[in-house]
């Protein structure tokens, strides 16, 4: 082998927990959120016709700016109650472990293609 193989091997290693994650949290969020947030995560899932509180719309750049990391996460874990939202937010901190909510917080912000801007 030569160094550029080598190189691209060791490359594609480190990358792959990266991959694996970013997988992950994109079938968590396909599994438990898309029926509120919709398939491209704009808010517009199968159940909104029977909601009072439309959901969030994770593509909207400049609403999601304006929420932090930290905020993310607390809202995934205890529910939309606990940043006074909606109480249609459930609670998912039994369902998923805090490194998979973190994770799902990262694939938050490739859907809107932000970051926190506070």
């Amino acid at each position: 082998m030569n160094n550029k193989t080598v190189l691209l091997m060791a490359l594609l290693l480190a990358l792959m927990p990266s991959l694996a994650m970013a997988e992950s949290a994109r079938d968590n969020y396909h599994t438990y959120c898309i029926q509120c947030h919709g398939m491209q995560g704009n808010g517009m899932g199968v159940n909104i016709r029977d909601m009072s509180v439309q959901p969030r719309d994770h593509t909207d750049t400049k609403t999601m700016s304006g929420r932090s990391d930290d905020e993310l996460f607390k809202v995934i874990k205890e529910g939309g109650l606990s940043i006074s939202k909606s109480v249609l937010m459930p609670p998912w901190g039994g369902t998923f472990t805090d490194n998979e909510i973190h994770d799902l917080v990262k694939y938050l912000r490739t859907l809107c293609k932000c970051k926190y801007g506070g």
